[in-house]
């Protein structure tokens, strides 16, 4: 069963258990991934990787909508935005510690030679793509760059 596949079930069950916020949240998966898969210059089926993608960057909007929610005194709307970013979230595979992060990218780092903050383009280059789906783009920038500045 594919990950498409998969979603229409769950939204099956979500309608049969009435839970209006999950089932709000798996519908926003299904569209953000159909929309994906029709793109201009999209293949027919979407890798592992591109799904991981198109999850992460729906918890990260969901997570900013939520703060401005919060900011703006509108506890109300930010709950709904951190519920469905949860009910996303869960799709995703489980995010690195920051130790097996740091262990990680440090092995980048060897693997590609760099030895200065110059090099950061290229350690980011591979390290974004090895740790898709794993780790935050941020965290992962921010790990690079203490390693090679420590260098």
């Amino acid at each position: 069963m594919n990950f498409l596949d998969q979603i229409t079930e769950d939204i099956k069950a979500a309608m049969k258990a009435r839970d209006h916020g999950k089932l709000e949240a798996l519908r926003g998966i299904k569209k953000e991934l159909l929309e994906a898969k029709t793109a201009k210059g999209a293949s027919a089926e979407l890798a592992e990787a591109d799904i991981m993608k198109v999850l992460q960057k729906m918890v990260k909007q969901r997570k900013d909508t939520a703060a401005l929610y919060v900011e703006q005194g509108r506890q109300d709307l930010a709950e709904i935005e951190q519920n469905e970013a949860s009910v996303i979230a869960q799709y995703l595979p489980a995010e690195m510690s920051a130790e097996e992060l740091q262990k990680t990218i440090a092995e980048i780092i060897a693997e590609v030679g760099a030895t200065s903050p110059k090099d950061m383009g290229k350690v980011m280059g591979v390290a974004s793509k090895k740790l898709a789906g794993r780790a935050e783009g941020k965290a992962i920038s921010e790990c690079v760059k203490a390693l090679l500045a420590g260098k």
